[in-house]
């Protein structure tokens, strides 16, 4: 099941970059700096562990691109 139903883009909050139910909290930037899930998912206590599968599934969704097929 998609969890993309937690991302939120609010163009007041995180200079309008998505974030996860509207928390100021950016999950692939902890994940990019080494943190891993039970880190993540302890230090505030507000996220979920779906919180992190959805912004790795909005992540993958951004950087799909269509394949370009050169005869």
């Amino acid at each position: 099941m998609s969890e993309l139903h937690r991302v939120t883009v609010d163009l007041g909050q995180c200079g309008g970059r998505p974030c996860l139910r509207g928390l100021r909290i950016r999950v692939l930037d902890l994940l990019a700096a080494g943190a891993d899930h039970a880190e993540i998912l302890a230090a505030p206590p507000l996220l979920e562990d779906g919180d992190i599968t959805a912004a790795l599934e909005y992540a993958a969704r951004q950087s799909d691109h269509p394949v370009l097929r050169v005869s």
